[in-house]
């Protein structure tokens, strides 16, 4: 008996001093037993939470769990997954990672996830939320806890567009000049777009891609500023630079042909008589001078006339039909550079050469 215990004490050394190198060679092995993944606690399942733009960096909600049992003491990882109810996670949103029992999410954070998971803008809609438990770097004996289901309402920033595709660009929705609304669900659309022959409108789909096939509109034939979406005609255009304003609801459209824009102002070379002509590149959608300026004021107009002019209430950088003037900062030479291209955000430099 005494010979076969000192076997199985040198065994036991054995696996012992095997485990111990193991363990130093590799600190990531544990040894746990899964007993039960996390336990949602907050909010309750059906919660309806608004978000809001003006209160983008605001706690909107924090998540909070019970910790995932291991019958272990060791640090665990939680990661949040969050998808459009109903998907069963088929495509999951990374909601964010913590060894904490908890996760809190801003107005703006959530607003992201929410619209990547598919949500609409101002439409309240269902989120499955739920979290995973694991240990070690590789995600070990991971857990997972029931689904908690949040009701959303995302918000966004971004203007609701339609596109003008024609001759001017190959007929390609895709890749065609853009009008904005004013403000979402709004549906007059406005922006400037170089035309060529002929064009149409076109509204995204339901996941914001243009194509034909779409609901379109064109001319109802009268070429009257009527549109209609069945029986429809192209658009017809001489060449030059146009202001297009479109209401989809009330189906009407002006194309306002500003081709010449033009630098005017007590600051200008020519005061207030008579424009400074602005040359127009087609690669980056400006209009361009160089000219002396002395501290004085400025604004730009179309077509040698005050009919259509702009100026920056509140010297923002950003131009207002009929604004206040422009004032340069000191006297020097300038290249002075207006940018319509995008819709109703449109803007000005004043680099001092």
């Amino acid at each position: 008996m005494k010979k076969l215990n000192k076997i199985t004490a040198g065994f036991l050394a054995v696996v012992a001093f095997v485990g111990f190198n193991a363990c130093s060679d590799d600190d990531n092995l544990i040894i746990a037993a899964p007993q039960g993944g996390p336990e949602l606690v907050t909010p309750s399942s059906g919660t309806a939470i608004v978000l809001s733009v003006a209160n983008e960096q605001n706690v909107a909600t924090t998540l909070v769990w019970n910790d995932a049992d291991y019958d272990t003491q060791t640090a665990v990882n939680y990661d949040v997954e969050i998808a459009l109810s109903g998907t069963d996670f088929a495509a999951p949103i990374a909601g964010g990672s913590t060894t904490e029992r908890f996760i809190s999410w801003t107005n703006q954070q959530l607003n992201d996830v929410a619209i990547a998971a598919g949500l609409s803008p101002f439409v309240a809609g269902d989120l499955d939320i739920r979290v995973i438990s694991s240990i070690g770097t590789q995600d070990a004996q991971q857990q997972m806890s029931d689904v908690l289901t949040l009701n959303i309402t995302p918000y966004t920033t971004s203007l609701p567009m339609i596109a003008v595709p024609g001759d001017h660009q190959g007929w390609d929705p895709a890749t065609a000049p853009r009008l904005a609304s004013s403000e979402f669900g709004a549906s007059d659309y406005e922006g400037y777009v170089w035309l060529n022959n002929e064009y149409k409108f076109v509204a995204p789909d339901a996941t914001g891609n243009f194509a034909w096939g779409n609901l379109d509109w064109g001319d109802d034939g009268s070429f009257s500023g009527v549109l209609v979406d069945d029986g429809e005609s192209n658009v017809p255009a001489t060449p030059g630079y146009y202001l297009l304003q479109v209401d989809t609801e009330n189906l009407t459209y002006s194309a306002a042909q500003y081709t010449n824009w033009g630098l005017i102002g007590s600051g200008t070379p020519t005061g207030w008589d008579s424009d400074n002509d602005m040359t127009y590149d087609s690669a980056s959608q400006t209009f361009s001078i160089t000219v002396d300026l002395t501290a004085d004021e400025i604004k730009f107009r179309a077509n040698d006339g005050w009919d259509w002019n702009y100026g920056d209430t509140g010297a923002d950088g950003r131009l207002n039909p009929g604004g206040d003037n422009i004032a340069v900062p000191e006297a020097g030479n300038y290249t002075v550079v207006l940018d319509l291209s995008n819709p109703r955000e449109y803007t000005y430099t004043l680099t001092l050469n």
